[in-house]
């Protein structure tokens, strides 16, 4: 195939990242559900358990910038290849090993594969400024397909085989995806420009990234988690591995849509709607209204994912568009990696309503300010 060709197909190389994503993607989102259920079939307590699944949030907030810079001089297909060979070994090394210090270093190896794909991902499909936002929210739909189908399968498996055995088939998906990275651009890039500051303070898009990770993918979480706890009917594994699914299954169905609306709409109108129907969701979240407004929150969730990378690569165009896109990914980790830590402090000693109100406020106050400040 005329390399060329492959490497001026936007939508097609946007595709291809996004499947190779949610190929190597099972064997961790199967890990968050039975690591903590099962800590010690895996050799671990439950505190390494939960350092465990948060090392890999870590290594990708210190080394995003090295990726990058590796993705930028190798180009989409050796580096994505090169990731989902390391989610490959990393699923067949949670069948075989145990102990704390195996799984670390698998770990690491994970977060540093998920970077580069999660970057590949964001980067092609905002290659072209036209149709940036569909083909964000296209990635988001392939993206979820794996993880969607793996969680319960997980659950299910973990009764009748125990927990370890189905992420050898994981390992075999995961290697399946050299087919699709096989097809993607051999192309480098142009090197993002050095950082001039190590320590920069951040712009809007920075906070929100940041908040929405905190609130979404941390304070929402575990909250369903606690608050629901004496709620889940059946066995606890599947269900939560079914609620863990509804999340990807919200973001197959409808990320296409948040992507197509965006074109029509505007990204930063809709980042802004979104963010505060979701705010008012959780305000009805910390009251009670536990499962009516956890679905509400899911579908706005999946609604608001596409839209922030084609907003990032339209005020950081040029060479400095894959450092951008690194940077809110950094900032969302951070964010997520801090949220449950938070609610695992505050849920146990303070109202809820207290907790899910201050995320409402503060998830809409960056919103409107990405809205106000449209260059950071």
């Amino acid at each position: 195939m005329n390399p060329a060709s492959t490497a001026h197909n936007p939508d097609r190389n946007s595709r291809h990242a996004a499947m190779a994503l949610g190929l190597a993607l099972p064997g961790d989102t199967v890990l968050y559900l039975l690591l903590p259920m099962f800590a010690s079939a895996f050799g671990v307590s439950l505190p390494e358990a939960g350092i465990l699944l948060a090392a890999n949030r870590l290594i990708r907030i210190a080394g995003y910038g090295a990726v990058a810079r590796f993705y930028a001089r190798n180009g989409e297909r050796r580096t994505c290849t090169i990731a989902v060979l390391a989610a490959a070994v990393c699923a067949l090394g949670y069948a075989t090993l145990t102990g704390f210090i195996a799984l670390l270093f698998l770990r690491l190896l994970w977060g540093l594969a998920f970077a580069a794909l999660n970057l590949a991902t964001q980067a092609l499909a905002t290659a072209e400024p036209a149709g940036a936002t569909r083909r964000a929210g296209r990635s988001r739909a392939f993206t979820a397909l794996g993880p969607m189908l793996a969680l319960p399968l997980g659950g299910v498996s973990a009764l009748w085989f125990g927990p370890k055995v189905i992420f050898f088939l994981f390992a075999a998906v995961a290697l399946s995806a050299l087919l699709v990275t096989r097809q993607l651009p051999t192309i480098p890039h142009a090197e993002p420009p050095p950082r001039k500051k190590w320590l920069k303070f951040p712009g809007s898009l920075d906070n929100f990234s940041f908040i929405e990770g905190l609130v979404l993918d941390g304070l929402f979480i575990i909250g369903l988690s606690y608050l629901g706890r004496d709620l889940l009917p059946g066995n606890p594994v599947i269900v939560a591995g079914l609620l863990l699914s509804i999340r990807y299954l919200a973001e197959i169905v409808l990320s296409s849509t948040s992507g197509h609306m965006a074109e029509k709409h505007g990204a930063e109108t809709l980042l802004v709607i979104f963010s505060v129907l979701t705010s008012v969701a959780l305000v009805g979240f910390g009251f009670g209204w536990l499962w009516s407004c956890a679905l509400a929150i899911v579908i706005l969730r999946a609604l608001l994912l596409p839209l922030l990378p084609p907003l990032v690569a339209l005020r950081t165009p040029g060479p400095g568009r894959i450092q951008a896109l690194a940077t809110r990914s950094v900032w969302r980790d951070m964010g997520a990696g801090a949220g449950p830590v938070l609610a695992g402090l505050l849920l146990p000693i303070a109202p809820s309503a207290w907790i899910y109100g201050v995320a409402a406020l503060l998830l809409s106050a960056t919103a409107l300010a990405c809205l106000k400040q449209r260059s950071d």
